[in-house]
C-alpha cells in the first residue's frame, strides 16, 4: 500500500515511569537512568522476579475531572491523560474542528485485566458489595479508545487492538492509515498499560520471561547485553497527535515527524518464542519501507524493540541485517527499554513517541545498561551519552507474543 496524504506527528502525551509529558520523557531520557526499582504496588516476594517500572507522581485529577476519576481505572486514567498532554502539546482544541473527522486508536496487552484482579479479590474477601460497580466498562481493552471518544467528544474511527507488545505501534499503523485513506484528518494513537497486580505480573513470571535481577533493579533491564536475562514489566501510556499534513501546516501546528510507513507480519511461530530466522520481522520491515517508498540504505536511525530476553536481541539483530545488508554496520541502533522496562502494549507508542522527540531535538538516548555486548547483536548500538545525530528516515519495531511484528518509518520532518 503507498499512502495518499501525508502524516505527521504534531503532538506527544506520555506518562512513563522516566517522566510524565513530553519534556519529562526528554528530561527522563537526557538523564540515562533506569527508572527500573523493586515493586511497590503490591507485594512481589511470591515470584522469582521482583521488580518493575512504576510510574510515580501521577495524580489523576491533574488531568482528569475528580467525579469522572473516580470511575476509571489506572489502563484507563492513564490512557486519557497521556491524550490530554497530546492535545495540549499539538495546541488542538477539539471544541473548534469537526469531530466526525477525529478518531482514536490505541493497543494494549491486558487492558483492564489488572483491575478486574484487584475486584476479584474484593469479591472473595468482602463480597459482592465491594466490588467496583464501574467493573465492566473498565475491564474491557476497548476502554482505552472509547474513553478517550467520550473525554475529548471525537466522533471518528475508534478501535482499541489488543496484540500484545506491538499493539501500540499497531495503533499508531492503523491510525496512520485511516488519514491516508481520507477517513479522518486527525487521529489520536498510542497505547496504554497498567498490568502491575499479581495475578497479571505472575503470569509472565511463572514463564520465566522477566528478568530476576533483583538485587540490582536498576542494571536489569539491559537491551543486547550478554548478561541480559530477561524483561522487566512496566507500566504507561505514550499517545501521538497524528494529523493530515496539509492541515498541520496551515494552522501552525509543531511537527515533530512525518510517519510515512508501517508493516504488519506473524512470525505464525510460536506464541512466545520469535522464529529463529528473523524472516517475518524483516519482511515487516522492508514492507514498511516499501510503504514509505524508503531504500534501507536511506535510515540512519533504528530504535529497536530490543526486549532484553536471550531469544529476541539476536533474531532482532538478525533481522535488521536481512533488511540492510551491510548498511546494518552504519545504522545507530538503540534499545530505550533499559530506561523504562517493558510496558507490554503502551512499549510501541513509548519508542515512537521517542522516535519523532529525538527527530526534532537531534539527540538520540544511549540503549541503557549495555556493558558487554552479545557477539549476535554487533550493531551500531549508541551507548553512554546518547548521540547526536540528524537522520532523514529512523525506523521503530515493535514484536510481540503469538508472533506479531510492526515497524514504522519516520521521515525527519521539513525545514
Amino acid at each position: 500500500m503507498q499512502s495518499a496524504r501525508r502524516v505527521v506527528v504534531t503532538g506527544i502525551g506520555a506518562v512513563t515511569p522516566i517522566g510524565l509529558g513530553v519534556e519529562g520523557l526528554w528530561a527522563g531520557l537526557r538523564r540515562r537512568r533506569s527508572a527500573v526499582r523493586t515493586i511497590t504496588r503490591f507485594d512481589p516476594s511470591a515470584f522469582k522476579s521482583r521488580i518493575a517500572g512504576e510510574v510515580d507522581e501521577f495524580h489523576p485529577t491533574d488531568h482528569i475531572e475528580e467525579r469522572r476519576a473516580r470511575r476509571l481505572d489506572r489502563y484507563s486514567m492513564f490512557t486519557i491523560a497521556a491524550t490530554r498532554m497530546a492535545l495540549e502539546d499539538a495546541g488542538l482544541d477539539l471544541r473548534r474542528e469537526d469531530v466526525d473527522r477525529v478518531g482514536a486508536m490505541m493497543g494494549t496487552a491486558l487492558g483492564g485485566v489488572a483491575h478486574g484482579e484487584q475486584q476479584y479479590h474484593n469479591f472473595l474477601t468482602q463480597g459482592p458489595r465491594s466490588v467496583d460497580p464501574a467493573l465492566a466498562l473498565t475491564v474491557f481493552a476497548g476502554a482505552a479508545s472509547c474513553n478517550i471518544a467520550i473525554e475529548f467528544g471525537c466522533t471518528g474511527p475508534n478501535a482499541t487492538n489488543g496484540m500484545s507488545c506491538a499493539s501500540g505501534a499497531i495503533a499508531i499503523g492503523e491510525g496512520f492509515r485511516t488519514i491516508a485513506r481520507g477517513e479522518a484528518d486527525v487521529m489520536i494513537a498510542g497505547g496504554a498499560e497498567a498490568p502491575l497486580a499479581p495475578l497479571c505480573f505472575g503470569a509472565f513470571a511463572m514463564i520465566r520471561a522477566m528478568s530476576t535481577r533483583n538485587d540490582d533493579p536498576t542494571r536489569a533491564s539491559r537491551p543486547f547485553d550478554a548478561d541480559r536475562d530477561g524483561f522487566v514489566m512496566a507500566e504507561a501510556s505514550a499517545v501521538l497527535v497524528l494529523e493530515e499534513r496539509g492541515r498541520a501546516l496551515a494552522r501552525g501546528a509543531p511537527v515533530y515527524a512525518e510517519l510515512c510507513g508501517y508493516g504488519l507480519t506473524n512470525d505464525a511461530y510460536h506464541m512466545t518464542a520469535p522464529r529463529p530466522d528473523g524472516s517475518q520481522a524483516a519482511r515487516c520491515i522492508r514492507n514498511a519501507l516499501a510503504e514509505a517508498r524508503v531504500a534501507p540504505s536511506e535510515v540512519g536511525y533504528i530504535n529497536a524493540h530490543g526486549s532484553s530476553t536471550p531469544l529476541n536481541d539476536p533474531t532482532e539483530t538478525s533481522s535488521i541485517k536481512q533488511v540492510f545488508g551491510d548498511h546494518a554496520y552504519r545504522v545507530a541502533f538503540s534499545g530505550t527499554k533499559g530506561y523504562y522496562g517493558h510496558a507490554l502494549g503502551a512499549s510501541g507508542a513509548i519508542e515512537a513517541a521517542i522516535c519523532s522527540l529525538a527527530s526534532r531535538r537531534g539527540w538520540f538516548p544511549p540503549t541503557v545498561n549495555l556493558e558487554t555486548p552479545d557477539p549476535a547483536c554487533d550493531l551500531d548500538h549508541v551507548t553512554g551519552e546518547g548521540r547526536e545525530l540528524d537522520p532523514e528516515y529512523l525506523v521503530s519495531n515493535s514484536f510481540g507474543f503469538g508472533g506479531i511484528n510492526a515497524a514504522l518509518v519516520f521521515r525527519k520532518a521539513d525545514a
